[in-house]
């Protein structure tokens, strides 16, 4: 838990302050889950009370869409009725926040990038619950700013669970099959913390879409082990390849934003600081 902090931001509660995203701000007091468990709406209206933002960065989730689906319940208590939680407690505190859902949130049969202006369709337990969360935060504050984002990787060895860390943990093997039929976002949390910091200096609000540029899962690992100095060949799947548990979209691709860097570039500087032998 970092240390309360006042600035020009005013007074920030992170909640979900020690996961991918959270472990990155350098700013405002960051409550992990054992600090805040955002399913008890009287333990977060204790802490609101006590810290009295101005601003909370609500970023605490359930984000692995397999377990999702495997303990609805669980995905919905936390991403839906947290976020109404979260929303009623910075309500009656007169406080802003910000909340960070995902590309989950559609469908995937668009063609191009998707955009603010598009339609919700989620396919799963993980985007319905997102988006239920989105909805209550924006029926709850009409001046809340919604944040979707999509392939996050950051954290190194530690938080990586998801596909970068994956791949990079397999640097090692002769061959991989990675996707082609399945387009996303990469977005390193590193950037994504300094883009909500961005985003709450400009006090903006609404929905934003946040995302370093789009590439399929194959552009991506293919991208990872190159920059990894690995000599693993990637070989072209189809999703239908791997079964899998829940439903997703072949695209979740958003426009790169002008607070983002390229996912290239961010992937470099990820791969070379935080992943080194």
């Amino acid at each position: 838990m970092s240390e309360s902090k006042s600035s020009s931001l005013g007074t920030i509660l992170v909640t979900g302050g020690d996961g991918m995203v959270g472990s990155y701000i350098d700013f405002g007091e960051r409550l992990n889950k054992s600090a805040l468990d955002v399913t008890n709406l009287a333990a977060v209206h204790e802490q609101v009370q006590k810290i009295k933002p101005d601003v909370i960065v609500h970023l605490a989730a359930i984000v692995d869409p397999a377990l999702c689906e495997r303990e609805p319940a669980s995905a919905y208590m936390v991403n839906t009725v947290g976020a109404y939680n979260v929303a009623l407690a910075a309500r009656a505190a007169g406080a802003k926040l910000l909340y960070v859902s995902t590309s989950g949130v559609f469908d995937g049969t668009k063609t191009g990038s998707y955009t603010e202006e598009d339609t919700p369709n989620p396919l799963n337990v993980y985007g319905h619950s997102k988006y239920l969360g989105e909805l209550a935060v924006r029926g709850m504050l009409k001046d809340s700013l919604v944040v979707r984002t999509s392939w996050i990787f950051g954290g190194g060895k530690e938080k990586d669970k998801k596909f970068v860390g994956k791949m990079l943990l397999q640097r090692d093997a002769i061959e991989v099959r990675a996707v082609t039929d399945r387009r996303g976002s990469p977005t390193y949390a590193k950037d994504l913390a300094a883009a909500l910091k961005k985003l709450i200096e400009e006090g903006r609000q609404g929905i934003v879409h946040m995302g370093g540029g789009d590439a399929t899962r194959f552009e991506l690992a293919s991208e990872v082990f190159a920059l990894a100095g690995s000599h693993t060949k990637v070989l072209p799947a189809l999703s239908s390849d791997f079964p899998s548990a829940y439903t997703t979209g072949e695209n979740e691709s958003m426009p790169l934003s002008p607070l983002m860097r390229p996912w290239k570039e961010a992937l470099k500087e990820y791969i070379e600081t935080e992943w080194k032998e």
